[in-house]
This record gives C-alpha cells, sequence and structure tokens, in this order.
C-alpha cells in the first residue's frame, strides 16, 4: 500500500521523466545546421560592438530596490483596508506606527537624493591640474 508520501513521490518521479523525455526528444529532433550568424552573439543580423560586460550606473537598481521596498510595503494596506472596521483602534494605531516608519524611510531616500534621477556629475581633476598642483609643490618645499 502506497501511503500519501509515496504518491508524492512517483507524481514527481514521473514529472521529471516527462520533462527530461522531452528534453532528449527536443535534442534528438532539433536541426543541427550550423552557420557563422548562428554562432554570433547575436542573432538579429547586427554586428557586436564593444566588450559583452556594461557598467550599468547603480541608479538603476538604487531606483529599482526602493520601488520593490514601498511596493511591498503597500501591499500590507490592502488586507488591513479591507478588514478595518473589525480590527478596531488598536490595528488603527499599529498602521499609522507603520506608515510613521514608511514615511521615514521615504523622508529618508528623498533627502539623500536617490529619487532625482539626473543627478550632477562629480568634478574629475584632470592630469594637467594635478601636474601644476605637483609643481607648485615642488618648488614651495625647495
Amino acid at each position: 500500500m502506497i501511503t500519501e508520501f509515496g504518491k508524492v513521490f512517483i507524481f514527481f518521479l514521473v514529472g521529471g521523466l516527462f520533462v527530461a523525455a522531452g528534453l532528449i526528444a527536443a535534442w534528438i529532433l532539433r536541426p543541427k545546421r550550423w552557420y557563422p550568424a548562428k554562432l554570433s552573439t547575436y542573432e538579429c543580423g547586427e554586428i557586436p560592438v564593444g566588450d559583452a560586460i556594461v557598467k550599468f550606473n547603480i541608479r538603476f537598481y538604487v531606483v529599482a530596490l526602493i520601488f520593490l521596498i514601498f511596493d511591498v510595503e503597500v501591499v500590507f494596506l490592502f488586507p488591513w483596508a479591507v478588514v478595518f472596521k473589525n480590527l478596531g483602534l488598536f490595528a488603527f494605531i499599529e498602521m499609522l506606527i507603520f506608515l510613521a516608519i514608511l514615511f521615514v524611510g521615504y523622508a529618508y531616500v528623498w533627502a539623500k537624493g536617490d529619487l532625482e534621477w539626473d543627478k550632477p556629475s562629480p568634478e574629475l581633476p584632470t592630469v594637467k591640474s594635478i601636474v601644476q598642483d605637483f609643481s607648485v609643490n615642488v618648488k614651495e618645499t625647495n
């Protein structure tokens, strides 16, 4: 007699075999016509230019994380709003504290400047200015 765990194991085993059979059949039946365009990086006809590793600006990640944080936190408001009348004053005060914490996080992100997309780039020193500063320092020490 098979237990419930045995039935689940057989289900996973049959599912795994089904996936493996599909992959093996696709590997056997697929056409094997290799040509240079097929082996290139892009199959759209574009010639690859430059390095494949591109440095992305960190602001993309910061904006994505800020969106995820506030989006996930706002999801907690919907179940609370649905049963708001049944919860009472204690749950209302808890939600006010929760919203205050969210507001403090939002104010911090705003004050830090992470919500501004177009930040001014820092002024980098040029080689000429570094050489001039060095030559001034050398003359002063002599």
